[in-house]
């Protein structure tokens, strides 16, 4: 199990939850010396084009600081990817999140969407020819759901309140997934007991990791990898983020 993280990352890059200071040193405190870390390297321009429009990718370059920040971002969801498809379970612990970003367009404390320029990377180097994209987040990723559409890269979010059944569906349409190259998760924390959708306790994100775990076993020998999206209780964040990992690795 790869941590993919950059000391950038706690970088105050904007005025948002998703940028607030302490929020990346509470997850990296929970999570050092149990896993390795390793650097990632920004996406390109040419990268975040396989899902974005160039005016996009301009507009964000208005911010450098900002620009600089999301392509390291980008590029960490890229490395855990390329990590992921060696068998190896990764996670990119990495910010701003991304599945809020559509190829055009962006909101909700997201820029480029990570996750969708990661399976993108893959398919574009000819390694994947599907991957099933799961996201526990608090909100829908309606970025990654847009990108994607109507393709072999299927993209999943129980939409229920209910803590049991979210699980439940989750453990279903896993079942359902068949063929697959790469299982893919947008792993968002703000569902917690605690922060702002409080649904989900720790252990869940403990069973979610395992199904994530057995699902790739089953359909895609092991490949699996997620990136960090919401969470903004830093009390909780870290041991949110730690008891998935413990289950997806």
């Amino acid at each position: 199990m790869k941590v993919v993280y950059h000391p950038r990352y706690v970088e105050t890059y904007s005025y948002d939850p998703a940028a607030a200071p302490g929020r990346m040193e509470a997850i990296v405190r929970e999570l050092e010396g149990k896993y390795e870390f390793v650097e990632p390297q920004p996406a390109s321009d040419g990268d975040l084009l396989l899902v974005h429009a160039g005016y996009h990718i301009e507009s964000v370059k208005r911010d450098r600081h900002l620009y600089e920040i999301a392509c390291l971002a980008a590029g960490g969801a890229i490395r855990a990817a390329q990590i992921g498809m060696q068998g190896e379970a990764s996670f990119g612990l990495i910010r701003p999140p991304g599945h809020h970003a559509s190829s055009d367009h962006c909101w909700g404390f997201c820029y480029f969407n990570n996750i969708a320029v990661a399976v993108a990377k893959l398919r574009s180097e000819n390694l994947i020819k599907t991957a099933f994209i799961l996201d526990f987040d608090l909100h829908f990723g309606d970025g990654t759901s847009n990108i994607f559409g109507e393709s072999d890269i299927r993209y999943f979010q129980p939409r229920t309140y209910n803590r049991q059944k979210f699980i439940e569906e989750i453990e279903l349409k896993l079942s359902e997934v068949g063929e697959c190259s790469v299982l893919a998760v947008s792993a968002g924390f703000d569902r917690h007991v605690q922060d702002w959708g409080g649904q989900l306790t720790t252990e869940d994100y403990h069973t979610i990791g395992e199904l994530v775990k057995q699902a790739a076993i089953t359909t895609c020998q092991g490949r699996r990898f997620a990136v960090l999206e919401g969470g903004y209780n830093h009390d909780v964040l870290g041991k949110n983020v730690a008891a998935f990992l413990e289950g997806f690795s």
